[in-house]
């Protein structure tokens, strides 16, 4: 009988320890969320991004522009707005609406724009300007150039282009002609980079190859790369590499048409061109939603880069190529080490990349 009872008392003064310990710590926890919470404070930080007249769906550099800004949105609680260009006459009213609506940073996306932008910021002397793909000489003190170097990324694909012609194993595509092809959008020095990077990094392998480039005039005439697309496989070329924007989304048609292989640009087009896996060879990715989000990053922590050009390469992870996917099983190792050999020197110098023809 006692040792029953003292059971019983054993329980009843654990249960009674137990009630007045739960109240004690729903207390703390209370206190303690009252005092700090867990949820970072948002910004006040609006940035805002004009579009060049490609727009976002471009699977291309306002696509990543605008994927900067929702991470910015996400991690640090910015708010955003996009305002698509459907004519260049569009650039200085979007940015005027943007600007007077106390937006900034405001990206304005596209070599196209710099004049804009460098008219327009100094009457918005208080409003931050982010330039993608723009260089200013002086810089105004309230912008900052985001620009890259194009070409030494396309001579990774040039030197993956330009070995891949020769390996006719790696697809029923590739043709006996060793000729690879270049489409581009308009015909200026911006473009020139990716083409000069490309015809390098072919040539750094394959001496002989031969390298056609054919231009669109603009970046959104799909039914015109497509049309280039076909010259260029006519012409015997079996890897295209095309720095155009939305015009080479009708490339890859051609290629996957005709029967060609293709090498994307600025984001990594295997993920962003659906059903493109069958001729999409990899990608020269140029990380413009990394320099979109930095310079947000700065300009919420106080230190916007104003009154300076900022270059990303290869060695500050600015472009780079992106998987094989597909091709990856594919593609031999020869191919692979050849790009490694490449970065490697373009990293530490022993190569040095042309940026003009």
């Amino acid at each position: 009988m006692n040792t029953k009872w003292s059971r019983i008392l054993a329980v009843a003064l654990a249960l009674t320890l137990l009630v007045a310990f739960v109240p004690g710590c729903a207390k703390k926890t209370t206190d303690e969320g009252t005092g700090g919470g867990t949820e970072e404070p948002k910004t006040t930080v609006k940035a805002a991004m004009v579009t060049d007249v490609g727009g976002l769906g471009d699977k291309s550099f306002n696509d990543l522009s605008y994927e900067g800004l929702k991470r910015a949105e996400k991690e640090l609680g910015v708010e955003i707005k996009v305002l698509e260009s459907k004519e260049i006459t569009d650039y200085e009213s979007n940015i005027d609406q943007l600007a007077n609506a106390g937006y900034s940073p405001i990206f304005a996306v596209g070599f196209l724009m710099t004049d804009t932008v460098a008219k327009l910021a100094p009457q918005y002397p208080d409003t931050q300007f982010g330039g993608v793909d723009e260089f200013f000489d002086p810089v105004p003190a309230n912008v900052v150039g985001l620009t890259f170097k194009e070409h030494e990324g396309s001579y990774l694909a040039g030197v993956v282009a330009g070995l891949a012609t020769k390996e006719k194993a790696l697809s029923d595509k590739i043709n006996d002609a060793n000729v690879i092809g270049f489409v581009g959008g308009m015909d200026v020095p911006l473009i020139k980079k990716f083409e000069a990077g490309f015809i390098a990094g072919a040539k750094s392998v394959n001496p002989d190859v031969k390298v056609i480039s054919l231009y669109a005039g603009n970046f959104t005439d799909q039914a015109k790369g497509k049309e280039l697309g076909y010259s260029l496989i006519e012409q015997g070329a079996d890897v295209i590499y095309a720095a155009a924007g939305a015009v080479g989304l009708g490339t890859i048609e051609a290629c996957k048409e005709k029967g060609a292989l293709f090498i994307g640009v600025d984001a990594d087009q295997y993920l962003t061109v659906p059903g493109s896996g069958d001729v999409m060879l990899t990608s020269m990715m140029k990380r413009v939603d990394v320099a979109v989000f930095e310079t947000i990053k700065a300009a919420v922590d106080g230190n916007f880069p104003g009154g300076t050009i900022k270059e990303f390469g290869l060695k500050e992870g600015g472009v780079d190529l992106a998987p094989f996917h597909d091709f990856e099983n594919k593609v031999p190792q020869s191919i692979k080490d050849a790009v490694a050999k490449a970065r490697q020197g373009i990293i530490d110098g022993t190569i040095q990349v042309p940026d003009k023809l």
